[in-house]
């Protein structure tokens, strides 16, 4: 398939969702050694299929280049791990011992780490090596690959049938949702059930969550897309729950079509709501570029105001939508003195692009910023609470989306 048409229907492509420019790689670090070299650069270009809504990105960089090494670990964030730790505990519900629990994009072994203990076998799919190599090494078995219909038959020719297939957070990363979607439908047993997770589209557009369109992520989906794409491949998404995770989710499950499951009403609650919305509608799509400008325009502002003032602005967390909204907005060292994270993956490196130099967060308490503004403003309350004593010397927060606010 190629970038013209949807990667889901074949449809031609011809309604841009928005474009953002060109953007470097968000997850691509810079050693001190790099800085001087030429980064690459893409196009940052998100179009909208007008047969079945599906919002995407014309696949720039092959996934191998983007995936094979990664900088995010799951592990860093508190409030993920509980959010997976609870997870786990429900599914456990439903499972016995020894049942099979399989993962795809199962990152660093944070969430089937929780299925372990409670006695079911477990497998994980991270195509990451650097990544698998950590889960791994916490005792959690992980294959270094990317999950599809191709490995999923060389799986099942091996005996390996799952209870419990789990997606979080990949299914937005597949550049082929049809092949991830018969893959799951190829390894869950009979009786089995899948569960994915992906952040909703309705909540992207009516939150601005702009930064959250970047490269390696090449779809954007709501409940009516994935329903299609699912029942192209045998199963049925026989439930869904709204989540607050990443700015608003979704968790879906799903069950072999040909075991005729049945659908509880939330799906189908879920899918007149989305039509309400207008997620069927080209104009529900086509105001979002405009939001997006506007949300740009604030930031400079308050952040060219609070130079002038003289006031010392760092950055508190660099995921892949801080970088998106760092260079979007065109926010470089004359703005942020540096960033800081827990990851000591990223620490000592520099933000791709704009350069920012990435230290550990103990040099916020050793140098009390005036604002620290919060780039993953999804664990803002996480953060806040950690990053409490910033208040003692009249530090503030800063987040800037969906709107900016100063607090």
């Amino acid at each position: 398939m190629d970038n013209k048409h949807c990667r889901l229907c074949g449809a031609l492509l011809t309604t841009t969702f928005v474009d953002l420019g060109v953007l470097p790689l968000c997850q691509s670090y810079l050693r001190a050694d790099e800085l001087e070299r030429t980064e690459p650069f893409y196009p940052l270009h998100a179009h909208v299929c007008e047969h079945c809504w599906l919002v995407q990105l014309p696949v720039y960089v092959p996934p191998s280049e983007i995936f094979t090494e990664y900088a995010y670990f799951s592990s860093h964030s508190d409030s993920w791990l509980q959010h997976a730790r609870s997870l786990a505990e429900r599914m456990c519900e439903e499972l016995s011992p020894g049942d099979q629990v399989i993962e795809a994009a199962s990152n660093d072994g944070y969430l089937l780490q929780f299925f372990r203990e409670r006695g079911m076998r477990i497998l994980g799919v991270e195509p990451a090596a650097n990544v698998a190599q950590v889960a791994i090494e916490r005792g959690v078995p992980t294959l270094a690959e990317f999950f599809g219909d191709a490995l999923a038959q060389r799986l099942s020719r091996e005996g390996v049938q799952a209870r419990l297939v789990l997606a979080l957070n990949v299914l937005d990363h597949v550049p082929d949702l049809a092949d991830f979607a018969a893959g799951m439908r190829r390894l869950v047993a009979p009786e089995g059930v899948v569960v994915v997770e992906f952040p909703h589209l309705c909540s992207l557009i009516e939150q601005n969550e702009f930064d959250t369109i970047y490269h390696d992520r090449f779809s954007y989906l709501s409940l009516t897309t994935v329903v299609r794409a699912f029942e192209s491949q045998g199963l049925t998404v026989c439930d869904v729950e709204e989540l607050p995770t990443h700015g608003g989710s979704l968790r879906v499950y799903a069950r072999r079509s040909e075991a005729g499951p049945m659908v509880r009403p939330s799906v189908g609650a879920l899918l007149e709501r989305e039509q309400r919305r207008g997620v069927t509608s080209v104009e529900y799509y086509r105001t979002f570029g405009e939001r997006v400008g506007q949300t740009k325009f604030e930031l400079l502002e308050f952040l060219i105001a609070a130079k002038r003032a003289h006031k010392s602005i760092v950055a508190y967390g660099i995921p892949a939508k801080g970088n998106v909204l760092l260079n979007y907005c065109g926010v470089r060292r004359e703005f942020l003195d540096y960033v800081v994270d827990r990851s000591p993956y990223k620490q000592g490196k520099f933000t791709p692009g704009t350069h920012i130099p990435i230290l550990p967060v103990e040099e916020v308490l050793r140098t009390r910023p005036d604002y620290l503004l919060i780039l993953p403003w999804n664990v803002k309350e996480e953060i806040m609470e950690q990053m409490a004593e910033i208040r003692g010397w009249g530090g503030r927060f800063v987040t800037p989306v969906p709107t900016l606010q100063v607090m």
